[in-house]
């Protein structure tokens, strides 16, 4: 089955241009540079499935006239992958009678049941509530025809999820990806990877990194996303072995899911 993947965003927790700073990617002319929190859509048969909802969902939906959302899956519940699940209210009303489901490991559909009480638990309904529902995964989901599977990662001292869908894979908070976690990301088409800079940081990948775990796994093309300030687009890209691109904003790309 062909499928679209769009990055709805590339950037760090932070953005870029990151508030306050001088440096020269975040005065940078280049659009590439300009980079929101990190968000993917897929489009197939006719459905459109959202990994994350950052804080600047209402944004990205806008610059890629989303008219219509069937699904979200979440990675993990940082601020910046989450932050955008009020703005599925609009989305969410076509869903009516039924509601639009959202998937994520136990522990996250808790907490994200928890920090969003007000829609998942409130005792009364009004019109503009968002028509949201929790489903807890801890295995492979069939989301109309489609099987993500969940990848374990290791965020700092965190287990979060990535996904695999098809010949595709978005892995993007890692510091660490398990062996077991590795069997699972072999003959893909597509690999995005978590790429935030090149100084080492306690709870994200590296460029060389993430180089060597391209090196290792051998897919077709290779992008690099949540990336930081320190990266500047041109100049990273002209570093990197051809089939490895930093992702960007609006980024479209065609593959078989």
């Amino acid at each position: 089955m062909k499928a679209t993947l769009t990055v709805l965003g590339s950037g760090t927790s932070m953005g870029v241009p990151t508030l306050g700073c001088d440096c020269d990617v975040c005065h940078s002319k280049d659009p590439h540079d300009r980079r929101t929190r990190p968000s993917i859509m897929l489009e197939y048969a006719n459905r459109v499935v959202l990994i994350d909802t950052t804080p600047d969902f209402y944004t990205q939906a806008v610059r890629e006239n989303i008219a219509h959302v069937d699904a979200v899956l979440y990675t993990h519940t940082h601020a910046d992958h989450i932050l955008g699940i009020d703005d599925l209210r609009p989305l969410s009303f076509h869903h009516k009678p039924n509601k639009l489901p959202l998937y994520a490991r136990p522990d996250a559909a808790a907490f994200l049941r928890k920090m969003f009480s007000y829609i998942f638990d409130a005792d009364y309904k009004f019109g503009g509530l968002a028509q949201l529902e929790l489903h807890p995964i801890d295995g492979p989901v069939d989301v109309f025809g489609v099987l993500f599977e969940p990848v374990i990662l290791i965020h700092g001292e965190t287990q979060i999820y990535g996904y695999r869908f098809g010949s595709g894979a978005y892995l993007t908070d890692h510091s660490e990806i398990p062996e077991s976690s590795m069997d699972q990301l072999q003959g893909l088409d597509i690999l995005f990877l978590d790429a935030l800079r090149h100084k080492p940081h306690p709870t994200h990948s590296t460029v060389k990194n993430s180089l060597s775990i391209v090196d290792r796994l051998r897919p077709r093309r290779a992008f690099f996303t949540h990336i930081c300030h320190d990266l500047g687009h041109e100049a990273t890209n002209a570093n990197l072995p051809r089939h490895v691109r930093l992702a960007y904003d609006g980024m479209k790309l065609e593959f078989e899911i």
